[in-house]
């Protein structure tokens, strides 16, 4: 029987976009770090970049690929109703493709051990199922949680009031990752006491009896007042044998009543249970918060300003307690109010957010600001006895490299000063940007004798040749300029002109791709000609630059 791979269509799947890896600029303004180290775990180095989050995870991916422990998503959910912080309501199709457009980078960033987690409503759950089953693989899909949000019926609904959202958890890899157990809560541990005081400390009563069939476990017991017990409850048979039972009551591990004549009983000592318990799919208001203790987090923080759709602490906090440890990567790129860097600040975890409105220097900057000084005593700061510290730093996405001119051709974006451009185009080109105090040449590198440089002057013969001699038989360098006067021969050098070399490679000027009607993907355009004098790269990063190749002489 040949089995065949089920995929989700809808109209405009097809067309995918060219993202343009942008570089990331510090505003150190907006950067903020506590004025102390207050414990030596505080993380420092957390990110809030400012941007579009399509076009900021593409930014993230150079760095990040394979290093990030979980990603927490709230994505719109597409309702159709109108939220003063979000255009949530994105024809059906559009929203998928823009959330698989997402998904697809976010796999690339977690690691092997990672896991994804996406809290959604009924309206989109189903598809985003069918559609994480396509881009993670149906066997990594973990489980669906219902998070009851609500607590009292909305006499409004129209047809049922709606109590609960979802969240759907993927692996990167099912067979590798497992998840933290959850904290006991104190109603687990009330039903252990010490009614004999054993010095083994608390325990509960086990039953002894069960009804899976045991040959040894059909034998009368005698109790200490004298009452014998003919045997286990009919139907049913004693847990161990009789010889492992005489054991268990030398070693004060039966109870057998205050009054020495009950049915024995196995005790279960809390020292010896799991500290922690396996996560369940069911979770109620009361143990992770719902809607209403959200709302009440966030008039402490803002006031009257109240976020739309924030999520309780609580339910972060469970998230990032059962899929990470600390120092792990958590990264939100629908980072809304910032709940989750708050929480995984409290918790000592790295984060990273990405937030595209305003409300990220509204809301989300003073929120972590307030975190950071301590000053944050809501959500879960009590329960984690949180006294601030740590800090993160501010970074919004770089402008498009490339620009139309007013006769409509493509040139470098004047914005882009030396060092952003050769940052920029190491990104683009897969090199690592590591500019080199010893050789003005070394921008960047790919391998330990592999090298980028990029400038944008007019390059002649002897500086190429010099540039050659420089770089040695031994090591190999790119060459990106914008014009080249010279021949010859240069073995260890590939020479490019830019902004040819990228021109094909990206959707220049492209800087929302957010989850908008307006943003509607648009049919791809026809691929561009092969542009006339693109480089010939030889094998072992070389080129011959002779009359008639790449660049001839003269040419400007």
């Amino acid at each position: 029987m040949n089995k065949q791979k089920l995929e989700l269509t809808w109209i405009g799947k097809e067309n995918r976009p060219k993202l343009e890896p942008r570089i990331l600029l510090e505003d150190p303004a907006k950067s903020y770090h506590a004025k102390h180290r207050v414990t030596d775990n505080d993380i420092f180095d957390n990110q809030l970049i400012f941007g579009d989050n399509l076009l900021a995870l593409k930014a993230l991916e150079a760095e990040f690929a394979g290093k990030v422990k979980c990603v927490f998503i709230d994505p719109p959910y597409n309702t159709g109703s109108a939220f003063e912080h979000y255009d949530d309501g994105v024809e059906h199709s559009i929203w998928l493709s823009l959330m698989r457009d997402r998904l697809e980078i976010i796999r690339h960033l977690l690691s092997e051990d990672g896991s994804l987690w996406i809290t959604i409503d009924d309206n989109e759950c189903h598809y985003l199922k069918v559609l994480c089953d396509e881009v993670f693989g149906r066997p990594n899909f973990v489980a669906s949680v219902i998070w009851r949000k609500n607590y009292a019926p909305k006499s409004s609904a129209k047809h049922f009031s709606v109590d609960h959202d979802y969240v759907l958890i993927y692996a990167k890899n099912g067979d590798i990752w497992k998840p933290n157990p959850m904290p006991r809560s104190e109603k687990q541990d009330k039903a252990y006491k010490n009614m004999d005081n054993d010095p083994r400390g608390l325990w509960r009563p086990n039953n002894l009896a069960a009804r899976n069939f045991y040959s040894k476990g059909t034998y009368s017991i005698t109790c200490p007042s004298g009452r014998v017990i003919e045997g286990p409850p009919p139907g049913s048979y004693w847990r161990v044998s009789k010889e492992k039972f005489m054991e268990m009551d030398k070693d004060g591990r039966i109870w057998w009543g205050k009054d020495g004549g009950n049915v024995p009983a196995p005790k279960i000592y809390l020292s010896e249970v799991k500290q922690g318990i396996v996560p369940q799919t069911f979770w109620d208001y009361e143990e992770v918060g719902h809607t209403q203790d959200a709302k009440r987090e966030a008039v402490a923080l803002f006031s009257d300003d109240v976020f739309g759709t924030p999520k309780p602490e609580r339910l972060m906090k469970r998230i990032v307690e059962v899929a990470t440890n600390n120092g792990d990567i958590i990264l939100d790129s629908f980072a809304g109010s910032g709940t989750t860097g708050a929480v995984a600040h409290k918790l000592g975890r790295r984060w990273i957010m990405v937030e595209l409105g305003e409300h990220c220097h509204t809301h989300i900057i003073p929120r972590l600001q307030k975190v950071i000084d301590g000053e944050d005593n809501g959500g879960i700061s009590e329960a984690v006895n949180w006294q601030g510290g740590g800090g993160f730093r501010y970074y919004k996405l770089a402008p498009s490299l490339l620009r139309q001119d007013a006769y409509g051709q493509w040139v470098i974006n004047k914005e882009y000063n030396p060092e952003m451009l050769a940052q920029a185009l190491c990104k683009l080109e897969g090199f690592t940007y590591a500019p080199s105090d010893a050789h003005y040449w070394m921008h960047g590198h790919s391998t330990e004798q592999d090298f980028i440089y990029v400038t944008t002057a007019n390059l002649n013969h002897e500086q190429m040749q010099k540039l050659s001699d420089e770089v040695g038989v031994e090591r190999s360098l790119l060459v990106l300029c914008t014009a080249f006067r010279g021949k010859g021969e240069y073995p260890n050098l590939t020479v490019k002109k830019i902004p040819k070399q990228v021109l094909s490679r990206c959707e220049w000027g492209h800087d929302d791709y957010s989850l908008r009607v307006e943003n509607l993907p648009k049919a791809p355009l026809p691929s561009p000609l092969p542009l006339a004098g693109e480089g010939i790269k030889a094998k072992g990063r070389s080129a011959n630059v002779a009359q008639g190749g790449l660049f001839e002489e003269g040419e400007a």
